[in-house]
């Protein structure tokens, strides 16, 4: 359990807010690049709870600020994008995508104070396929993140984006329990439904396995592991890393080069990123005779793109539908009665509310991961707020090359960080970035 003064400090993301600050010190993704087109519409764009405009000029060049103009606090959602900046309706002041003003066509000439006006804007850069923007107080902004999922090029991965209605730890939490897995999404499932030459099936027939975690540079690491053939384990890695980035398990350690963010719109509201290399192995999701596992095939349609704050990739399932469970699928087909793995995961972690009550909890061995990264993310935020202290991924995110996340089957004679380090030895890296550890041996 997490005491409600606790529970506050993780969740709330606000300017001033201990863990907004925190995520404030590292580049945020605003919204895929594709959302924004030059001289195309101004979009709403609520981040951390501050509620800003983005858009793109006559040149390409972005714009992330405030949405208020500082003149007289008009939004400038309404605003004019043209010839190289956004100019408000109300009295037509223009800004670049730097806030600068460029036209006050309503003062006179001899009376004009452009070059003492400035809109709050926030420093941007394009890579991914997003907009990433730093909101921190730093005038130089800290490097991007070196996370090879995130540096590979367009025609090598693919992203998937969708809303959810809750607290952005919430999202995150439902990426590293593991054990849901075995319930949630194949709770159905049995040992001889699946390939028997797939390394996964141990995960199938063994619910229940025991767990290893740790703190990290990065933030925090796991392992699931429960007996495989006679002298060996089956693995699951997987890693959060800071502010709000995993490592998920699910797939083969040898090419699992993907990540999900969990980036906070406001306190209740978070935008859900799942990026990986097209070239990875499929994970378990299928059947020996290749059909999809009952549930698992993906389902996720999308409501319409509205212009309100909370009107961009919302998914059509949702807690007012009840996500579509069919109660006799739920008793014939599969487990939960839901279709699809990403809609199963928006069901749980929303249907504890905007903002779990973590007091009511009652934490299990599994939960060993969870319970760390609390601790973990708590530390760091008053370290910076007491200290001035910041993660040391903030400046060197070459930090970041040491995490991997997936499945292998490694001897049970061995520890299972050195069993770790011994697989990201003959893990693949397209982009050569992965940092091979050391073996205990060497």
């Amino acid at each position: 359990m997490l005491t409600a003064a606790n529970n506050d400090l993780l969740t709330r993301v606000g300017p001033g807010t201990p863990m907004g600050e925190l995520m404030r010190q590292y580049w945020i993704p605003a919204c895929l690049s594709e959302e924004l087109k030059p001289d195309g519409e101004p979009m709403r764009l609520l981040l951390l709870g501050e509620q800003l405009i983005a858009f793109r000029d006559t040149d390409g060049r972005i714009g992330v600020m405030e949405h208020r103009c500082p003149h007289r606090c008009a939004s400038l959602f309404f605003g004019r994008n043209e010839e190289g900046g956004l100019r408000c309706i109300y009295h037509g002041w223009k800004f670049d995508v730097e806030g600068n003003c460029l036209d006050m066509p309503n003062v006179p000439p001899a009376q004009d104070f452009k070059h003492r006006v400035k809109a709050k804007a926030y420093k941007v850069v394009e890579r991914a396929g997003f907009v990433w923007t730093y909101m921190g107080p730093r005038q130089e902004a800290p490097p991007l993140p070196n996370i090879e999922i995130l540096m590979l090029p367009e025609a090598e991965r693919f992203t998937r984006v969708h809303q959810r209605e809750c607290n952005w730890f919430q999202s995150l939490e439902g990426d590293i329990d593991t054990s849901h897995f075995g319930f949630l999404h194949i709770g159905g499932l049995k040992v001889e439904d699946v390939d028997p030459n797939t390394i996964h099936r141990w995960g199938v027939g063994d619910r229940a396995p025991d767990y290893k975690a740790t703190e990290t540079e990065w933030g925090t690491m796991y392992a699931a592991y429960r007996p495989a053939d006679p002298g060996t384990y089956y693995y699951r890695f997987a890693h959060f890393l800071f502010p709000f980035i995993t490592f998920t398990p699910n797939g083969s350690f040898e090419d699992q080069i993907a990540c999900t963010l969990n980036v906070p719109m406001d306190d209740t509201h978070t935008m859900t990123y799942n990026v990986a290399w097209k070239q990875k192995t499929r994970p378990l999701e299928t059947l020996a005779n290749g059909d999809w596992i009952p549930g698992l095939a993906p389902d996720m349609k999308f409501l319409p793109n509205t212009n309100d704050w909370y009107g961009r990739h919302r998914l059509v399932a949702r807690r007012e539908n009840d996500y579509f469970i069919d109660r006799d699928m739920q008793k014939n087909v599969n487990y939960t009665g839901i279709q699809g793995i990403g809609r199963q995961d928006q069901a749980a972690v929303e249907c504890m509310g905007e903002i779990v009550d973590r007091s009511l909890e009652h934490l299990a061995p599994s939960d060993r991961m969870i319970a760390l990264t609390r601790k973990r993310l708590l530390t760091a935020a008053q370290e910076l707020m007491n200290e001035k202290k910041v993660p040391a991924t903030v400046d060197n995110p070459d930090i970041y090359r040491g995490a991997r996340g997936g499945a292998f089957i490694a001897s049970a004679k061995l520890d299972w960080l050195d069993a770790y380090a011994e697989n990201l030895q003959t893990a693949k890296s397209p982009l050569g970035l992965l940092t091979r550890m050391a073996l205990a041996a060497e």
